[in-house]
């Protein structure tokens, strides 16, 4: 548990969660014990916690085992629809990109192939999740949102177990962030849908910061430091990228059970992801309006989910735009 130098802030730790993927290299790389986020805390610990998909963060958010995490669109509206908007905030962007569906071209060469097609997500409910069952409704293929099963069979399996499915043949292919899907390229796969085609400007959130309201109520100089150190690794993510994979690389290997990405997957799934401080709101209420059409989640209240405050304050510090778009779903 390694901590910056200086007094601690107004908390002595501060528990944050992320993902060991590209899409949440800001965490990866900011947490790392010479990072950027653990320089701005000063004092106060970071402790991480690794999960492997949204839903696990957000039980962890709302039994109060973290107190900020880094996270995709759908889990945070899940979580914040079914706590009646009581106990989570959208405090910062932090990646836009870094997923597709890839398949096997054996056994899927075109859209037509998608029926009858076994496809892996890695949890149900999942950003990722959603957006292949709200893809294949638009193909008219229909899918219980509940067990997967349909015109296209959908499994639910961890990132990190998808090579191992997807190379002994139990699935034909995988909607999943980077880098498993350059890892699935890396063994025969092809890319049949980039999910940036599907977006305006070929942005959409899929990954932001959270905090649990109630942190964020006791501790705004705690958040806004970690917030400061988002921004900051995002410039120091976007100005030294080739830095950036090596850092990415030496601290996702030094995780229980990791190991390095060979330049092959590394480099692909990186150019595949753009780090940005804009949490993209009006990608993220398209997100939950997708979630509803496939039967995943009930029309949600999502008033007040923003909290671009703290953002605003640092971007305007370091003499960077503010952020002014939340789709009318900030706090009033």
């Amino acid at each position: 548990m390694a901590t910056g130098s200086g007094p601690a802030l107004s908390v002595d730790e501060v528990s944050i969660g992320y993902f060991a993927n590209i899409t949440h290299a800001t965490a990866v790389v900011g947490l790392a014990p010479d990072g950027i986020i653990r320089e701005e805390l000063g004092g106060t610990a970071a402790v991480p916690q690794i999960f492997n998909a949204g839903p696990s963060a957000i039980e962890a958010v709302n039994s109060g085992d973290v107190d900020l995490t880094f996270i995709g669109p759908n889990p945070a509206i899940n979580g914040y629809a079914q706590a009646g908007g009581e106990n989570l905030r959208i405090v910062s962007g932090a990646a836009s990109g870094g997923a597709s569906l890839v398949v096997n071209p054996d056994s899927v060469t075109g859209l037509d192939d998608l029926a009858g097609a076994t496809l892996a997500t890695p949890q149900l409910g999942n950003t990722q999740d959603v957006a292949l069952l709200s893809y294949l409704a638009d193909q008219g293929l229909r899918v219980n949102p509940d067990d997967g099963s349909g015109d296209t069979t959908v499994l639910r399996i961890p990132n990190s177990e998808v090579p191992a499915a997807f190379e002994s043949g139990d699935i034909d292919g995988a909607w999943v962030p980077e880098p498993t899907a350059a890892m699935l390229l890396d063994r025969g796969a092809e890319e049949l849908l980039d999910e940036a085609e599907l977006w305006e400007d070929g942005q959409y959130v899929v990954t932001h910061l959270i905090a649990s309201q109630s942190f964020l109520a006791e501790h705004p100089d705690v958040v806004e430091a970690v917030v400061r150190g988002v921004v900051r690794t995002n410039a120091w993510l976007n100005d030294h990228p080739d830095r950036a994979k090596a850092a990415f690389n030496a601290e996702v290997a030094a995780l229980p059970g990791g190991r390095e990405l060979p330049d092959e997957v590394l480099d692909p799934a990186f150019e595949h992801v753009d780090f940005v401080n804009d949490p993209l709101a009006e990608t993220l209420a398209a997100c939950a309006d997708n979630a509803v059409r496939v039967g995943l989640l009930e029309d949600p209240d999502l008033s007040g989910i923003y909290d671009l405050s703290l953002l605003n304050t640092v971007l305007r510090e370091e003499n960077l735009p503010q952020i002014t778009e939340d789709a009318g779903l900030g706090v009033q």
